[in-house]
């Protein structure tokens, strides 16, 4: 057997995670909750200790559902039909994913609790900056957005959409006069792109943005 390159090995690596993400429902669901810690954790300004415990939290959930992931086709493989042993093998693996995310969601309570405590500093007296205000919501917008998709999957609000719109929300929110008007027109070509790309339908384009304006402009009336 021919040895591979260092590269070939690592684009397989890559190849593996990306058709977790695109197959599993739950693994999407820990990238939008990893996302949305990541950005939270620099809109507060947490310690690069507390960072390292977050990056090592995520890093955990992921794994563990790589293995689950890859333990599940192997069984699968060995034995189609349903058994017993088979149930009970995939049954462990799950709940290590589960025992993974218990110790996740402890260490990000024990991270951000204080940070929680004083949320009502950090944002209403106006110690976070505008671009984690912005960045905080989009964040807020995309789990939405995963998470209908994951729930629901016959229903596919079209993400970029939700952005576009979440971001011209914020420029409403936050500007006057020509940015405002900017922001809505790029946000109606993104929803014109995806539908003339055949990404997405009507009714989908339309989910997205109304989806993401809600949110968006909803998270910064929070905070006025």
């Amino acid at each position: 057997m021919k040895r591979r390159s260092i590269l070939m090995s690592f684009s397989s690596a890559v190849q593996g995670i990306a058709q977790v993400v695109r197959s599993e429902r739950n693994m999407r669901i820990h990238l939008c909750i990893a996302l949305l810690v990541v950005v939270f954790a620099s809109a507060v300004g947490v310690t690069r200790l507390e960072l390292m415990a977050l990056v090592f939290a995520i890093g955990l959930v992921f794994t563990t559902e790589l293995f689950n992931t890859a333990v599940e086709e192997v069984v699968d493989l060995i034995t189609p039909d349903f058994h017993p042993r088979a149930g009970m093998i995939k049954n462990i693996t799950a709940g290590g994913v589960l025992a993974a995310a218990l110790t996740a969601a402890a260490i990000g309570y024990l991270v951000f609790i204080d940070y929680l405590l004083r949320l009502d500093e950090l944002l209403l007296r106006g110690k976070m900056p505008l671009p984690c205000l912005v960045a905080t919501a989009v964040a807020v917008v995309l789990v939405f957005v995963f998470g209908w998709r994951g729930l629901a999957r016959r229903s596919r609000p079209s993400g970029h959409t939700a952005v576009a719109f979440a971001l011209a929300a914020a420029i409403w929110e936050t500007s006057r006069g020509v940015p405002v008007v900017a922001g809505l027109l790029l946000a109606v070509v993104v929803a014109h792109s995806r539908l003339e790309g055949g990404r997405h339908s009507w009714g989908e384009v339309l989910t997205g943005a109304l989806l993401g304006a809600c949110l968006s402009l909803l998270f910064f009336q929070l905070l006025a």
